[in-house]
C-alpha cells in the first residue's frame, strides 16, 4: 500500500503511552517556551531503554494538573484522529502525577475526561491501561490499581507493568499481579524487550492476556506456538524496539518470524513523540523494511481488535469497519 492508503485505513492501536505522544505543540504550550525537538526525541544514537527512558520527564511536567490531564488526553485522542485509528488503547502511570497533590482516582478521572471529549468530537474509541512501575514500592501500585479498578469498564480496560524491565524482572511482581488478576482486571505487561525470555513466560504464567514488545520470544518456537494457540496477543512497536536496542538490527527483528508462527502480532507507535513516528509511519516502515504484505497489514488490524482489551459491542463494530474497508481496497 502507498502511505497514503495506509493513513486512511481504519487502524488500532493498544500500545501507546500518554506521557511519550503528548505532541510538542501541546508541551510548548503547557511549558510556555519553546522546546527542541531534541528534548523531546530519543536520539539515533540511543543506547538502551533506560537511556530511552530519560526522554519523558518534560512531557511529565504538563501532567501534574486537571487541565493538563484533561489536555493530554484529548490531544492524543485528536492525533489518532488525524491518521484514521479508530480505537486506542492509552497507558500512563497515574502515580507520576502526583507533584501538585492529585490522588490517583484524581488523575485518572483527568484523563478520560479529555479521552471522552476527543471521542464525542471525533469519534476514536478509546480504553485506559494503568501502568504500575517496576522501581515503586508494590504497596503503592496496589494503591494505584485499587483506585482505576473503580473505573473498569467505565473507560478504564486493563493494567500494566512497565519501566526498566532489565532492572525489575517480572518474577517480582506476581504477588503483585495475582491480586490484579482477583480483582477481575485484565493486564498486559511489557515483557521480554530487554532479552529475557524468563519475563515473557512468568507474564503469562501470572495471567498477562498481552505481551508488550515480546522481542525475547524470537526463536522460542514453543511459546510462540503457546501464544498462538492461546490468542496471546504481543505488542510491537518497530522503531521504539529499534531505537531501544531490543534488537541489534533490523535484520534480528521477528515480525516476519512472529507472523510465520500465526502469534496474534499488532503494530503499534509505543511512543508517538519520544519515538517520532505515527502508526502510519510504522505500518509503512514495516512494509518497506521486512516486505509485510497488505495482506498481512490487514490481518494485524484484526489481530489488534480481537486481542484487545474493548467489550464486545466495540469489537463487532470495529471489525465490521475493517473488514469493509479492506473489501473495498481490495476490489479497488
Amino acid at each position: 500500500m502507498q502511505k497514503n492508503q495506509i493513513r486512511q485505513m481504519p487502524k488500532v492501536e493498544l500500545h501507546c503511552h500518554l506521557d511519550g505522544s503528548l505532541s510538542p505543540g501541546l508541551i510548548r504550550s503547557c511549558l510556555g517556551r519553546e522546546v527542541l525537538d531534541s528534548e523531546l526525541m530519543v536520539a539515533p544514537d540511543c543506547r538502551n531503554l533506560a537511556e530511552y527512558l530519560e526522554k519523558f520527564s518534560l512531557p511529565l511536567c504538563c501532567m501534574q494538573t486537571r487541565d493538563g490531564l484533561r489536555m493530554a488526553g484529548y490531544d492524543l485522542i485528536r492525533s489518532c484522529a488525524q491518521e484514521n485509528v479508530c480505537y486506542v488503547e492509552v497507558r500512563f502511570a497515574p502515580q507520576f502525577s502526583h507533584q501538585q497533590g492529585l490522588s490517583d482516582r484524581e488523575v485518572i478521572q483527568a484523563v478520560l475526561d479529555g479521552l471522552e471529549q476527543g471521542r464525542r468530537e471525533y469519534g476514536v474509541e478509546y480504553g485506559v491501561i494503568v501502568c504500575a512501575m517496576r522501581h515503586l514500592p508494590e504497596e503503592e501500585n496496589l494503591a494505584m490499581i485499587q483506585a482505576a479498578a473503580e473505573f473498569l469498564g467505565k473507560g478504564v480496560c486493563a493494567a500494566d507493568l512497565a519501566g526498566d524491565e532489565a532492572a525489575y524482572p517480572m518474577g517480582d511482581f506476581m504477588q503483585l499481579f495475582e491480586q490484579v488478576r482477583a480483582m477481575g482486571m485484565p493486564f498486559t505487561i511489557h515483557a521480554g524487550e530487554c532479552g529475557s525470555v524468563q519475563n515473557i513466560r512468568d507474564a503469562i504464567t501470572a495471567g498477562a492476556k498481552r505481551i508488550g514488545h515480546g522481542i525475547a520470544m524470537r526463536g522460542d518456537h514453543e511459546l510462540q506456538s503457546f501464544c498462538r494457540e492461546r490468542g496471546i496477543g504481543v505488542e510491537l512497536c518497530p522503531h521504539s524496539n529499534l531505537q531501544t536496542r531490543a534488537v541489534g538490527s533490523e535484520a534480528e527483528y521477528p515480525l516476519t518470524e512472529f507472523l510465520q508462527a500465526g502469534v496474534p502480532v499488532t503494530i503499534n507507535t509505543d511512543n508517538r513523540t519520544v519515538s517520532g513516528c505515527t502508526l502510519t509511519d510504522e505500518m509503512a516502515f514495516v512494509q518497506t523494511e521486512w516486505g509485510v504484505t497488505d495482506e498481512q497489514l490487514w490481518q494485524m488490524t484484526e489481530n489488534a481488535v480481537v486481542v484487545s482489551f474493548a467489550d464486545d459491542e466495540i469489537k463487532t463494530r470495529l471489525l465490521e469497519k475493517i473488514r469493509k474497508a479492506r473489501l473495498e481496497a481490495e476490489t479497488k
